[in-house]
């Protein structure tokens, strides 16, 4: 029995936003956790893979310094439940 819950069989609902931004951006995976460091958040490149693919879950904090390291809006990164929720209970 998981201790961690699950949405829809996912761990997080971020890994394939955050994948498209930071490939956007050309950033590795040492890169990105190197700019989470410097605004105080620990996160190894192999934790990042792990979000990416589904296998790691989120902290509130970590999401907003994920948002914060690619200058974008926490908002981009939850685009996919936005648009699921929009679709299934509107």
């Amino acid at each position: 029995m998981s201790l961690i819950s699950k949405f829809d069989n996912n761990m997080n609902i971020i890994g394939y936003q955050l994948k498209k931004y930071r490939q956007k951006q050309n950033l590795s995976y040492e890169q990105l956790s190197a700019k989470l460091d410097l605004l105080g958040i620990s996160i190894h490149k192999q934790s990042l893979y792990d979000i990416e693919n589904n296998k790691r879950t989120v902290k509130d904090y970590e999401l907003f310094g994920l948002a914060y390291a690619l200058r974008i809006d926490v908002n981009d990164l939850l685009i996919d439940i936005k648009n699921k929720f929009k679709k299934e209970y509107q």
